[in-house]
């Protein structure tokens, strides 16, 4: 009598034999062979950690490449027979770079240690892992308590974007000149609220991670290089909190209306409502400014002026209400589920390219913070890992009560949940931004889902 384990076995031998995998897998074949070499390029940290799929893409193509480099084999991309035994032999070393070695890979570490001031001058984000960069790397190390031998593997590749790393350059607690001289800047531009003092205080925090958020930067909260050279630029774009905003700003914001006597302290919330529109148009109104709602460069100046119009006793009615929204409470923003779906749609087919935010090509936390600035959530760029906290919406965290609209954030990757138990995300294993089903991957690697709409 046949047993199961020799029914199964004969069922793959047959699909082997009729689906045979061929000998040289490359760019462009479709083969259920290739999500196990997918799943395997995720697990050694050569691709971002996705659904795997049978496709051979560009994306799959450019990590056998990264591989065959650090494996000392011809690197064109093609997983053949001696590729795919190094790949699956147990020797198979993770990801790492050092010195000496070239690739776009390098340019991305190299521009993160000049965002975090590893690196000193732009020019040194060349994709050359040379002495400079190899002199980065061990200080970042040594400073963040890794051992320092000047390599980027799994430890410092997962320090790089962490909430954790320790930067090279100022930060909270410090005070000097450079400080004094970026808060005067965010203070013209509207994102300082305090008077500058040249202190590295909370307040400052607060603007320069603002400022990032809306001018493209990783948020961090840190003066480095990148965030320097932005604040100078006259293209940098002024801050403006408006309905539906939602952070400390927003909160900073409240508590200098409630000062001024146009606003209840009970709505120090944190999220911009309609009862803190009509708050700051009281103000606008009885300030002498534009009237429009908005919390742009003028009305943050004459916010934190010494020449302040107070609110007229009884003129303002400021109790009884209670503004409606997010808070760190976990709420959600006005706005449409079909709205953000619709627009993730319609970039289905985009490439998808490692770090980047769109118009036409993204990776999968890139996809998320493009779709959701489109439909007017001004959310900042984090990575899937700077999700997992984020806090500031509705937690969902039974995978089955995920709902069309929520952001939904896995082991490594993220995407925007749509009808029908289907997901839009930005995929490395097909190369593209695709609408797809949730498949048993994703709840087996479900971390939490942000409801930003109800």
């Amino acid at each position: 009598m046949e047993t199961e384990t020799e029914s199964t076995k004969t069922a793959e031998e047959n699909d082997k034999e009729s689906n045979p995998v061929p000998e040289n897998l490359k760019e462009g074949t479709e083969h259920p062979y290739v999500a196990e070499i997918q799943e395997r390029l995720m697990e050694l940290g050569f691709m971002e950690n996705d659904e795997p799929t049978i496709f051979y893409g560009p994306v799959t193509a450019n990590a056998v490449k990264i591989f065959q480099r650090q494996s000392d084999l011809i690197q064109d991309g093609v997983a053949g027979p001696e590729t795919l035994a190094a790949i699956f032999s147990q020797e198979a070393k993770y990801y790492a770079v050092s010195l000496g070695i070239s690739g776009e890979d390098v340019k991305r570490i190299q521009n993160r240690l000049y965002e975090l001031g590893y690196l000193s001058v732009k020019e040194e984000i060349n994709g050359d892992f040379n002495e400079a960069t190899e002199k980065a790397v061990i200080k970042l190390q040594e400073l963040n308590q890794l051992s320092a031998d000047g390599k980027v593997g799994r430890q410092t590749i997962s320090l790089l974007y962490s909430e954790e790393i320790k930067p090279d350059f100022l930060t909270y607690g410090e005070k000097s000149d450079v400080v004094l001289s970026a808060q005067n800047r965010l203070k013209v531009l509207g994102y300082l609220t305090t008077i500058p003092d040249g202190n590295y205080g909370k307040d400052t925090v607060m603007a320069v991670k603002q400022f990032q958020s809306r001018n493209d930067l990783v948020v961090d909260g840190y003066l480095g290089p990148s965030t320097r050279i932005a604040l100078e630029q006259s293209a940098a774009r002024p801050n403006g909190l408006v309905l539906g905003e939602q952070g400390d700003n927003v909160k900073r914001v409240q508590e200098l209306l409630i000062k001024s006597g146009y606003l209840s302290s009970a709505n120090a919330t944190g999220y911009f409502g309609e009862i803190t529109e009509q708050a700051v148009k009281t103000f606008q109104s009885n300030n002498s400014l534009t009237v429009d709602g908005s919390v742009g460069v003028q009305t943050l100046s004459a916010l934190t002026g010494d020449k302040t119009v107070m609110v007229k006793t009884g003129s303002v009615s400021v109790l009884g209400n209670l503004e409606i929204g997010g808070n760190s409470g976990g709420g959600t923003v006005s706005g449409s589920v079909k709205a953000l779906i619709d627009i993730a749609a319609s970039k289905v087919g985009s490439k998808y390219v490692w770090g980047s935010k769109g118009p036409n090509s993204f990776d999968c936390s890139g996809f998320v913070y493009w779709s959701l600035n489109q439909v007017g959530v001004r959310q900042s760029y984090l990575t899937s890992s700077g999700w997992r906290s984020i806090g500031k919406y509705k937690r969902i965290s039974n995978y089955n009560e995920i709902r069309p609209g929520d952001i939904v954030v896995e082991k490594g990757h993220m995407g925007i949940a749509a009808e029908g138990g289907t997901v839009i995300d930005a995929s490395s294993g097909n190369g593209k931004v695709v609408y797809r089903k949730r498949s048993d991957w994703w709840k087996n690697n479900f971390i939490v889902a942000w409801r930003i709409f109800e």
